[in-house]
């Protein structure tokens, strides 16, 4: 694994043995972040699912604020604590460990810009993740979420309050993109 872009170009991230990680391709990454290409420079980004914290590091190298990582395994937290100490990232790194989406129920604070979403694929949990994130104060007007799932794995074509207006195949995964809808603009505007 590699940072593909931005200040940590061409940077290996550490390697590690872990049966329960599936780090994102570097094709499928790439693609992603050539997606939102201009949304990442300043961004609060939140990494759900966070594995190796390599989406998050990604975000930093190409300009994100802040990224908090959201993770429950303790020997992906112990990785992704190694990443962000050989990239010598400081404090716009966070990592909370926790039950994602316990969290997402819980949280109550400000909107993030970006949300990245890559739930192991043996749990069939990007559905859950997106009705939790449709109702989450974590979802504001300007928030673009991004979920990684198996191609097998249940992802309706809408949630109340997110519309996805991107969708991506690559093999075994699908990459959505979604966002709360946006008002019709008014007669006479």
């Amino acid at each position: 694994m590699r940072i593909i872009s931005g200040k940590f170009k061409g940077r290996r991230l550490v390697s590690f043995k872990a049966d329960h990680i599936r780090p994102t391709t570097d094709r499928v990454k790439e693609s992603v972040f050539n997606k939102l290409q201009g949304d990442w420079d300043g961004a609060e980004v939140l990494d759900l699912f966070a594995g190796t914290g390599n989406i998050g590091l990604e975000a930093i190298s190409r300009g994100a604020l802040s990224v908090t990582a959201v993770e429950l395994s303790s020997k992906s937290i112990d990785i992704i604590r190694r990443n962000v100490i050989e990239l010598k990232v400081g404090k716009e790194h966070r990592i909370v460990k926790d039950d994602v989406l316990k969290w997402i129920a819980r949280y109550k604070g400000e909107a993030f810009d970006i949300i990245m979403a890559d739930p192991p694929f043996t749990e069939s949990l990007a559905h859950a993740t997106l009705e939790l994130l449709a109702s989450s104060s974590a979802v504001g007007t300007k928030t673009t979420v991004v979920v990684e799932a198996s191609s097998h794995e249940r992802v309706d074509e809408s949630y109340p309050n997110l519309v996805c207006w991107d969708q991506r195949d690559y093999g075994d995964k699908k990459i959505s993109f979604w966002s709360r809808p946006q008002p019709e603009p008014s007669e006479g505007s």
